[in-house]
Order: C-alpha cells, then structure tokens, then sequence
C-alpha cells in the first residue's frame, strides 16, 4: 500500500518480523492541507452598522478596512439576523439561526428547537471542516455561542471554542466585556489580563498580539499548513473604552448632530456607489430627539459621546491593521481569504439619552441626563460602561430605518468586505448580490475547493442552509443565488423574495407611534391581528432603503409573502413567536447540577458566571463566609459577584465589615459593622431580606432590609431602597476572596483580596435567618 493512503488506526500495510532488520516500517499519513490552500480570516465587528465604516460613507476614519476593501469587493446587500450570537451561528455553521437553536443570545433561550441556545452538533462549524481537512483553527476575542448556563468550570465544555473545533481560543465567552478589565478564558481555563488600566491595557490590542502568536507559533513550525482564525473583537459593542487621545481626535466633529450624520454619509454613500443613485433616505426616526431642540449640555454630552465611539472604532480599525501587517511580513497576507463583517445593526442599547452604564438598559433603568453629564469627562474610560444615544445608532445605520434587534435593514443589512489578493482578480469593486450570514460557510468552501462532510466525529451533518457568493468574486453582474431569506427577532419578522421585503414590525413602527416598549409580549390574537394589518412591502429593486410601502396597492403579493413567511418558519423552527425581551434572562433553565437551596464556593477558583451562579435577585437569601483574620485585622473582598456596572460585594474595609451595593452604577449603598471584625477565626454573613415588591417594568428590584453578622450575632444593619431586578451584567459572576475584573464597589481597586485566609463561602436562598442558621451553617462548612 502506498505511503500516503495509510490511516491510523487501518490495517498495517508494512512488514513486522520477529526482529527490526526483517520488518518493513509503514508511517501514518499526517493530516495535510492540500498544496496552497489559503489561510481563512474572520473579522467579525460588533453592532457596526451599515453607515459606519469609511468605505461604506462614514466620516470615520478606518484606513485599513478600507484598504482591504480597496484590494478585494464591498457587499451592498449582506445581511444578518439584527443581533449578535445568532448572526455569529450563522456565520460559522451555514445554517440559519434557529436551526442553531439561536433565536435569541444564549441568555435569553427559552427551551423550544429554535431558542434553546444549543447549537446541534448535525450543524458543523466551519472550524470543524477545516480542522478535518489540515487547517489550524485558531478563536480570538468574543464568542457568545455557549449556552449561558454552561459556561462555568464544571462545564460542560463540549460548546466552548476547543469542543467545536477550535484548537486554540483567546477571549470572553459572554456578549460583551469591559474593555479594560475583560473576563478572559485561554482554551478552557479563565486567566486574569496581563496588565492592569493603569499599564496601558486594553483588550483589541491584547487581542491581537495574542492572534498573531497563534499564527507565528504553528508558521515557524509548518509554514505550509494554513489556518483559519474567527477573530471577533468587543468593538464596538458598549462599552465604548477607548484612550482618551483617540476619542478626542473626533472634538468638534459631530458638533452638528446626528441628522447632519446621516446626510452627509448618505451623500458620500451615493458617491461611492455603495447605495443606488435613486434611493431615499429613510425619514427621521420618531424615536430620536430632533438634535436642534436639545439643551446645549445635551448636545455637549451626546456629541462627545460619539466622538468616544469614533474614537474607539479608529482604534480598532488601527490594531486590525497591525494583524494585517503582520500576515504581510509573514508573506501570508496574498493567500488569505478574508471576510469582514459585522454581527448585526448599530445598537440602540444606549437608549433615548445614551447612558454610562449598558446595564441600565438590560434592567428597564431609565438614565439620568444630570448624571450623564457628570460622567462627561470619563467616558471612555475604566470607570463608565457607556453607550451612546440612539442618534447615533440611528445615524449609523444610514441610509436605512431603525436598529439592532429590528429587521428592518437597519437592523439586518450590513457592512460585508471580502478580500483575497491571489484568488480574487477584481480589486475595489461593489457588489450588489443579495447575501446573509449563512453564505460565508458556503463561500469559504466553495474557494477552498471543498465539499461539506456528510458526518463529523461520527455526527450525520445536517444540509447547509446558504449560498456560495464564489460565482460573485469576478462578477458583478451573476444574478444572486440566494433569492428567500426568512428574518424574526424578538417578533418583528421580515421576509425578502426575488428583491421585495415584506415587513411586520414589532413592537411597531417605533416605540412613540405604537405606544409600546420593546419587550413587550405578542399575544396569541395580537399575533392575528398583526398577520391581518400590520405588515408592509417595499420593492427594493425602486426603494433599497426601504421608504415606500406597497402593501396597499400590491395586496396579493404581500399576503403571498406572508404565507412564505410561514413557511420558512416551519422549515426551520422559528416558531414559537416570543417577543419578551429582557424578561427572557429572568428564566430559569436547567443547569449541569440539580437544583439545590445552599451553595458552597471556594477561594482560588474560576468566577461562577450569572447563570450558573444562585439566582439571588428579589429573593431572601444570606451569604456565610469563613474565614481567619490575622492579629492586626485584614481588608479585602470576602464574596463578590457584579462589576462597576452594578452587583454587590461582602468585604472588610477599615477593619469594618461592609455590605456594599451597586445598583447599575446609579447609586451605591454600604451597610458596616457597628465594631471592627474581630481576630481570629469566624463565620462573617450577611442577610438579605425583601421589604416590599419588585417593579421589573420600571427597573426596580425589591428593596431589602440588611443584616451583618459575626458568627451569628448581629454586628450591623440598613437598607436597601432599590436593588436589580433582571440582570447583574452579562459577563458578571461569583467569586470568593476577591473582586475579579472591574471593581463592584468604587471603595477599592480590584480584586481587592482578602488579607487574611478566606476558606469558604456558603450562599443560601432558603430564606431562613442567620441567626437560626447559626449552627447549622457550621456543620455544613465543616462537612466540606
């Protein structure tokens, strides 16, 4: 048998004799690309929208996208699911995202086939194909596609980057971070970043030092084996954190407002040729303020705001262009098929008024202007979570209306640069194929000269669900395969066909016309009603940014649509509708160990995240840390679970033993010890007790009564007027000893250990008393 056709683990072809100089040796084949194959490059941009990047019209400055763009094609008419782990599930499986399970982020499954948050393994990742076929696969920055409750150190891990394909993974598993204090994971372990704020750290840039050692690594060992790298960086999704020289490189630049934003980037947009010379700019959104009515703190405050978002996408924009760099000295930089795209439309996360803490938004917290304006100085850095105002989510969408979340274009078209200097001939030009997420799997195939596997690791894969864009590289003018794209997110639906769109938007046209708040569920009958009136059409061969609504005169077309609509959802489980949106992280779902009502955690361990975590929110519980204090007293965090965005955190300080709340960064609460901790070895808890009910609906959780304790005896007590009622951060978690990450409370700069030796914490939600607890709390700890 030929050398190269031996397999591990086939029958051996050589010849074994009793000794060596009778026997034949035979060598298994080593898993090699085919000859020249190219390396492939993801750059996935968080909530970019359409009118944002400088070769897509923005005022912006992104050299080197645009240099990429300049030397491959831009894509007019791509297109994902209006919000990020479900395009991102598109982007690696072909598939589209309720096939992944992925109606929603995996935050907010909700049990049914198509939003359980569990991407089927029948659904391969493009990682997996290429791994199989002699490719590194290297993960680097966000990944968002573990469901939410698996994502702690009892795993399980068979979702992480390293069980579904990835070799090697660099990153944060949650939808977002704070730039300078990131809860980063190396492969399958949590570590700390390298260095602090006050060194100079930042995440892209932390992140892109560790993409091109992954590279380097594997290149100086193999330089003809390629790699495919999803590199995906937290920008721009809020916060917004960049340094302050780059935010204020952009002073004075968006002084005119976010109308004049839009005109004067659906000018260039024109020019450039990215948008059809006829189309209309959709209409002022009724749920931005008009930029000419507002006070002159509100534009001071609201334009410095997006000259931090500016700031922040040049800067990311420039550390892009160091990876590029980089695979040009490495000579690989001509054989790379690269794909630049963003997740989804510019957030409108950030509210009516924009806000220094994104939490706000994710707890129905309305935002304080007075408080805001106060922060102004900040924004930017470590201290604020910020987000700006939807002006400018609405301004970064030009030319389309709306936003993230919403299928409406704005939420569903966007920025899509594809390059690859030795495959494509074509250099800068426009292409106008209709495209979604779901074809860049295809595509890669299709270029790499590669069929989908019929099984991976024994798995029978299920068909992939998109279109080869290959046809399109050297030609404009190829008609689109892709002629039927299904959208719904959080109930507003959407249909295209043959270059029209049907449209049911939800909860309306905008918040003010309807009268409702997103979030707001669909009934049964509201959904009847809508399906009987509430959706539109618009011809987007005569109308791209969707400005004209035909339903009225194109009757039979639209309730055709609707019926194919329908359809696709059957095909591929979009149904239940569930419009609830925040509310959805309030749902309890099954976790890797049953139940239980006392949990006992361990200093030196990784962050427990939210969803594994207890769920402590509007409920009594109690906190019960042992510990030692040295002669002399220790400061330092006994048990902490939040982030300067909010939480709360049990910790010495002064000697005096602290209750210290973050309520989303509006206001913080510190209960203390009437006398300094004592010395010695003690049980330090806390109490939490509910003294009224929550108004989720308005951003309050349950105000409480507070109690501090020393081995079961009252030291300390307050109250809480106000405390979260949804959600303490995506990436918040529980920790002991320490305050990991940002610092909860502004008293200390994290982590904030304890001094003395913490060894254990137990938290109880049964709702029974300290003090009746007193004894039983020691035999549980000492049982562990």
């Amino acid at each position: 048998m030929p050398l190269n056709e031996y397999k591990s683990g086939a029958a051996f072809p050589g010849v074994i004799g009793r000794t060596a100089d009778v026997s034949t040796p035979a060598w298994p084949e080593p898993n090699r690309a085919a000859e020249g194959a190219p390396n492939v490059l993801y750059l996935v941009l968080d909530d970019t929208g359409f009118g944002q990047l400088g070769c897509y019209g923005s005022p912006i400055a992104t050299p080197n996208l645009d240099a990429l763009a300049a030397d491959g094609l831009r894509y007019s008419n791509m297109h994902t699911t209006a919000l990020c782990s479900p395009s991102r599930s598109c982007m690696l499986t072909g598939r589209n995202h309720h096939s992944n399970g992925l109606a929603c982020i995996t935050e907010g499954s909700m049990g049914y086939p198509g939003s359980n948050g569990y991407i089927p393994f029948e659904n391969g990742f493009l990682s997996e194909i290429l791994l199989q076929k002699g490719y590194n696969t290297y993960a680097v920055g966000k990944w968002h596609l573990t469901p939410a409750e698996a994502t702690s150190a009892a795993g399980p891990y068979d979702r992480w980057p390293l069980g579904r394909g990835f070799e090697r993974f660099y990153g944060f598993l949650g939808g977002d971070t704070h730039q300078y204090y990131p809860e980063l994971v190396r492969d399958n372990t949590q570590v700390e970043p390298p260095a602090t704020p006050e060194e100079g750290y930042h995440l892209t840039p932390d992140l892109v030092e560790k993409a091109k050692a992954m590279i380097a690594d594997a290149k100086q060992v193999a330089p003809n084996k390629p790699f495919f790298m999803y590199f995906c960086t937290g920008a721009m999704h809020a916060p917004h954190h960049v340094p302050k020289e780059w935010a204020d490189k952009y002073k004075g630049q968006f002084d005119d407002g976010w109308d004049a934003y839009r005109q004067k980037t659906f000018a260039r947009q024109k020019e450039l040729g990215i948008i059809p010379p006829d189309t209309t700019l959709s209409r002022h959104d009724p749920d931005v303020q008009d930029w000419n009515t507002l006070s002159a703190d509100e534009r001071k405050l609201y334009a410095r705001m997006m000259e931090v978002f500016a700031g922040f996408l040049e800067h990311t924009d420039h550390y892009i262009g160091e990876l590029i760099e980089f695979l040009k000295e490495l000579g690989e930089y001509e054989n790379t098929l690269i794909m630049v795209i963003s997740d989804n439309g510019a957030s409108s996360e950030g509210g009516p008024t924009g806000s220094v803490n994104e939490g706000k938004f994710f707890n129905n917290v309305p935002d304080d202007l007075a408080q805001n304006l106060a922060a102004i100085d900040d924004i930017g850095g470590p201290k604020y979570f910020n987000h700006y105002p939807w002006g400018w989510t609405h301004a970064g969408n030009t030319p389309f209306r709306r936003w993230k979340r919403e299928t409406y274009r704005g939420g569903t078209s966007d920025p899509f640069i594809l390059s690859w200097p030795k495959g494509i001939s074509a250099k800068g030009e426009i292409r106008s194929q209709y495209a979604h997420a779901i074809d860049m799997v295809p595509t890669v195939l299709d270029a790499l000269g590669i069929e989908a596997p019929t099984s991976i690791r024994g798995v029978t894969q299920s068909p992939i669900e998109g279109f080869s864009l290959a046809s399109s590289f050297d030609e404009a003018t190829i008609p689109s395969r892709h002629i039927t794209q299904y959208f719904e997110m959080f109930g507003h639906r959407s249909l295209y066909h043959d270059c029209w769109r049907a449209v049911c938007p939800w909860p309306g046209t905008s918040f003010s016309e309807s009268g409702r708040r997103f979030g707001d569920p669909i009934s049964y009958d509201q959904l009847v009603q809508l399906d009987a009136h509430g959706w539109e059409l618009y011809n987007l061969d005569q109308d791209f940014a969707e400005t004209n609504d035909l339903a009225a005169t194109e009757r039979d077309r639209l309730i055709a649509m609707i019926g194919m609509w329908y359809v696709e959802a059957g095909k591929y489980n979009v149904l239940p509708i569930d419009s609830r949106g925040t509310q959805r992280f309030g749902v309890e779902r099954p976790q890797i160990a049953p139940d239980r009502q006392r949990y006992i955690y361990y200093p030196g361990t990784q962050v427990v995240p939210t969803n594994a975590a207890p769920r402590v929110m509007n409920r009594p519980h109690s906190i019960s840390v042992e510990a030692l204090v040295p002669e002399g007293g220790a400061d330092g965090v006994l048990f902490s679970m939040g982030g300067n965005d909010g939480g709360f955190a049990f910790y010495v300080q002064n000697g005096l033993l602290t209750y210290g709340y973050n309520y989303v960064a509006d206001s913080h609460f510190r209960i203390t010890s009437t006398a300094p901790v004592p010395s010695g070895h003690h049980i330090f808890s806390v109490e939490f007790t509910p003294t009224g009910p929550a108004d989720i609906a308005n951003g309050k959780g349950t105000p409480a009564a507070i109690k501090l304790f020393v081995d079961g005896q009252p030291v300390g007590e307050g109250h809480l007027p106000v405390t979260i009622p949804l959600s303490l951060g995506l990436a918040a978690g529980a920790a002991v000893g320490a305050d990991p990450g940002s610092p909860t409370m502004p008293d200390y700069k994290p982590p904030f250990a304890f001094a003395g030796t913490v060894k254990r914490a137990m938290v109880d939600v049964t709702g029974t008393s300290v003090e009746s607890l007193e004894e039983k709390m020691r035999m549980i700890l000492a049982r562990q």
